[in-house]
C-alpha cells in the first residue's frame, strides 16, 4: 500500500484570506503530519484535509494524498470537500438568526408553515433541530439507492415522510431524522422570503468570508473539484456515485475547505454570530419530556472529553465523502477532518490527532448487551459474509434497496476482496440505533487476521436494508 504524501505547497500562499493565524510547534506539526499519513496508509482512502484551531486562530490547515486518483492529482488545502451533516449547524444558527430578527421562533409548531403534516400542532421547530420531534428518516441509508440517484425536491420528500405516522410521540425519544432538517429548512424559507443557500450565505458564510463555501443544491460539482470515493467491501477505490438534487436539501448540502469549516468554528467559540442567548441554545443539550438528556443540542453533538473538557461535534457523510468537526470551546481548540473516502480515515485521525493535542486518556471500552433479536441478527450476519464470500448472496434475506445496491460487480468486488480471508474467527456485535423505522446494528470482525467492521441496518421483519464492510 502507497503512503500518502502530504501536500507541501506553501500555506500563507493558499489561506491568504484565513483567519488569523497561531502556531504549532514544530514537533507537533510533524505528529499531526505522521498520525495523518499512516491513517491513510492504513485505511487505503484516497485523501485527508484538515485544519486545526488552536487559541482561538488557525494554527495548521494541510491535505494528505490524492484528490483524485485517475489521473492522478494531489490534494491542496485550498480544496473543498462536501460535508455532509456538518451542514445541519449552519441551518440551525440560521434559525437563531432568523428568531432574532423576530421572523420566527424555535417554538413555533410545524403548522404555522406546514399544518398538513403528522402531529403538526404538536412538534415545535425545536425539536426539529434536535431530532425530537419523531419524523422518519428518509435518508438511513450509507449508499446511493435508485430513488436517491435521482432528482427530487423538498416538498416531495416532506410530502412522502412527513406524512408518515411518527415513529414515538414528540419529545419522547431522541432518533436522528434527516426528514427533520428538510422540514426544518423550507419552515425557514417561508419564515424569511429566501432559500435556504440565500439564508445561510447572507447571515453566517458572506458574513464570515467563507468564500469556498458553496450550497450543492444550487451550485454544480464540476471535473475541477475534489473526487468522492466508495469502495464495496476490501474492493479497489471508485467514483461514487452522488446523491440526486436536493435529497440533501437543509441536511447535508455544503461544501467547504477545512480552513473555512475552521473559520465557522473558531465564529461559533467567540461567540461573534450569535447573541448569548442563542448560542446558549445552539449548545445547550435537549432534553426529552422525562426530563432525560439527549446528547444533542441544536444540530451539534454536546458532551465531554474524557478528562471533562466541553465538547460540540458532529459528523457527516455524502456519498463519497466523510467529514469529522469538533470543537473545544474552553480550550479555544477545533478539529476538522475532511475525506474523499467512505470509511474510517476521519474518525481514526480525528481520535487520534484530539489525543494527541489535548493529551487524553484511552477512554474504556463500553460493554454490550445482547437479546434475542441481537442474536438472530448475527446469525444473518454471519450467514451473508459467507454467501458474499462466496459471490452468492441470498437475496430474500435483503430488501429490494439492497438487491439493487449490490450489482454483478458488486458482489464480484465484495468476493475478490472477502473470499481470500476465508473463515471469520469472530463477529462481535457493536453500537446499535434506532434511526428510520429500522435498527442499525454495527459489528466488529476478525478474518486472517483483518479486523473489519460491518455496517447494517435491520427492517422491523427483519430484512437487510444495508451491508456494509470496512477495513478498520
Amino acid at each position: 500500500m502507497a503512503t500518502a504524501r502530504s501536500c507541501i505547497l506553501p500555506l500563507i500562499l493558499i489561506l491568504s484570506c484565513a483567519p488569523a493565524m497561531a502556531q504549532l510547534a514544530p514537533e507537533t506539526t510533524q505528529q499531526v503530519d505522521t498520525i495523518v499519513n499512516k491513517v491513510l496508509a492504513d485505511t487505503g482512502e484516497a485523501s485527508l484535509s484538515i485544519a486545526i484551531v488552536k487559541d482561538g486562530k488557525l494554527a495548521y490547515a494541510q491535505a494528505y494524498g490524492a484528490a483524485r486518483l485517475e489521473p492522478r492529482v494531489a490534494a491542496r488545502p485550498d480544496m473543498r470537500y462536501k460535508i455532509g451533516s456538518n451542514s445541519k449547524q449552519f441551518l440551525a444558527v440560521a434559525a437563531l438568526k432568523l428568531a432574532e430578527e423576530g421572523k420566527l421562533s424555535l417554538d413555533d409548531k410545524v403548522a404555522r408553515f406546514f399544518p398538513q403534516l403528522t402531529q403538526a400542532r404538536e412538534i415545535t421547530l425545536r425539536q426539529l433541530l434536535s431530532h425530537t420531534a419523531g419524523y422518519s428518516d428518509y435518508y438511513a441509508i450509507d449508499y446511493i439507492s435508485p430513488a436517491l440517484a435521482s432528482d427530487t425536491t423538498p416538498d416531495a420528500i416532506i410530502a412522502k415522510w412527513g406524512k408518515q405516522p411518527l415513529d414515538f410521540a414528540p419529545g419522547q425519544r431522541w432518533e436522528y431524522s434527516n426528514t427533520n432538517y428538510v422540514i426544518a429548512g423550507r419552515m425557514l424559507e417561508k419564515a424569511s422570503g429566501q432559500t435556504v443557500d440565500a439564508l445561510i450565505r447572507s447571515r453566517i458564510t458572506d458574513k464570515l468570508g467563507m468564500r469556498s463555501a458553496i450550497d450543492l443544491n444550487t451550485s454544480a460539482w464540476g471535473d475541477g473539484e475534489v473526487t468522492g470515493y466508495g469502495r464495496y467491501a476490501l474492493g479497489p477505490l471508485r467514483p461514487a456515485q452522488a446523491e440526486g438534487r436536493n435529497w440533501v436539501f437543509a441536511t447535508g448540502q455544503l461544501a467547504m475547505t477545512a480552513s473555512d469549516l475552521a473559520r465557522w468554528d473558531i465564529a461559533l467559540m467567540n461567540g461573534t454570530l450569535l447573541k448569548p442567548a442563542s448560542r446558549a441554545a445552539l449548545v445547550t443539550e435537549a432534553r426529552l419530556l422525562n426530563g432525560q438528556g439527549t446528547g444533542y443540542a441544536l444540530g451539534l453533538q454536546v458532551d465531554r472529553t474524557p478528562d471533562g473538557r466541553e465538547r460540540w461535534q458532529h459528523s457527516g457523510g455524502m456519498s463519497g465523502f466523510i467529514s469529522q468537526n469538533a470543537m473545544y470551546p474552553a480550550d479555544g481548540m477545533a478539529l476538522v477532518v475532511l475525506s474523499n473516502g467512505p470509511g474510517p480515515a476521519t474518525a481514526a485521525a480525528k481520535a487520534q490527532l484530539e489525543k494527541l493535542l489535548l493529551e487524553l486518556p484511552k477512554p474504556a471500552a463500553a460493554p454490550s448487551a445482547q437479546d434475542a433479536a441481537a442474536d438472530a441478527s448475527l446469525a444473518r450476519v454471519r450467514t451473508l459474509f459467507a454467501q458474499l464470500q462466496a459471490g452468492r448472496p441470498d437475496r430474500s434475506l435483503m430488501t429490494a434497496g439492497l438487491n439493487a445496491y449490490f450489482t454483478d460487480a458488486v458482489v464480484a468486488d465484495f468476493a475478490a476482496s472477502l473470499a481470500p480471508l476465508g473463515d471469520v474467527a469472530e463477529i462481535q456485535p457493536g453500537s446499535t440505533e434506532a434511526r428510520g423505522g429500522m435498527v442499525y446494528r454495527g459489528y466488529r470482525a476478525l478474518a486472517a487476521g483483518r479486523k473489519l467492521r460491518i455496517s447494517t441496518y435491520f427492517t422491523k421483519d427483519g430484512l437487510l436494508d444495508q451491508y456494509l464492510v470496512f477495513a478498520r
